[in-house]
């Protein structure tokens, strides 16, 4: 078995619950032998390019956003991290796109991040291209090359790959957590994370390593939540 073995992320910008487990994936990368695979997965791929108002988006599966929104602030909170007034929804394909770019160029981290800052923190349109421009330029990726990638769609096929391959898996919700094929859904506490790991055989490092490279393709740890978002589910994530 090789040394690092591949956590592997099922993934959505616009959703917040892949933005509030940053921390706990840092923290556990730096303590175990593992690398990140981020995998594209649209909870929404009919979303507008001008996006879409999110109580609008739920006004059929009768769901309060307000209160769904003031839950995501609580969350925000607890964990320590920004959290805007984000209530549109707005197409992550692009995103996805050209974060495949970032991957290749060893800078997948801090694009995944600065793409969940742009949509929840500074409430951009992260459907616009000249948005995930100025993300790109944010983390020194060549600004030019990134308006390239995305207007010749470059990434595309590789994006839906992913998403093909989600939909192989049958994976349901983001986020989602795929090790040895074993699958752990929903946002879940660095504890249950750590647990996860240990029985799938994962080593911890030796030293505890401070960046982390994601695999192409610290906070604290995730408070329990009643009930989240999506009425039925125990785990806090979010379905198609």
């Amino acid at each position: 078995m090789p040394e690092c073995q591949i956590l592997e992320i099922f993934y959505d910008y616009v959703c917040p619950w892949c933005y509030f487990i940053i921390g706990c994936i840092e923290q556990l990368h730096g303590e175990f032998q593992i690398d990140i695979r981020w995998t594209a997965f649209q909870l929404h791929p009919e979303t507008p390019e001008e996006g879409q108002k999110l109580d609008a988006l739920f006004a059929d599966k009768n769901v309060d956003f307000g209160k769904i929104l003031v839950l995501q602030k609580r969350v925000a909170s607890r964990l320590g991290v920004p959290f805007g007034d984000c209530r549109t929804i707005y197409n992550s394909r692009l995103a996805q796109e050209l974060a495949k770019l970032a991957e290749s160029k060893g800078r997948g981290h801090e694009f995944h991040k600065a793409v969940f800052r742009a949509y929840f923190v500074e409430e951009k349109n992260i459907g616009k291209t000249r948005v995930l421009v100025e993300v790109a330029d944010s983390i020194n990726l060549n600004g030019n090359e990134a308006q390239k990638i995305i207007q010749n769609r470059t990434y595309k096929e590789a994006t839906e790959l992913d998403c093909k391959r989600s939909r192989a898996l049958n994976i349901p919700v983001v986020p989602t957590f795929l090790l040895n094929d074993q699958i752990l859904v929903g946002a879940q506490k660095y504890e249950t994370l750590e647990n996860f790991l240990i029985s799938n055989h994962v080593k911890r490092r030796k030293q505890k390593r401070i960046s982390l490279q994601m695999e192409p393709s610290r906070n604290r740890a995730f408070p329990p939540v009643e009930n989240p978002a999506m009425g039925e589910h125990v785990l806090p994530c979010f379905e198609v």
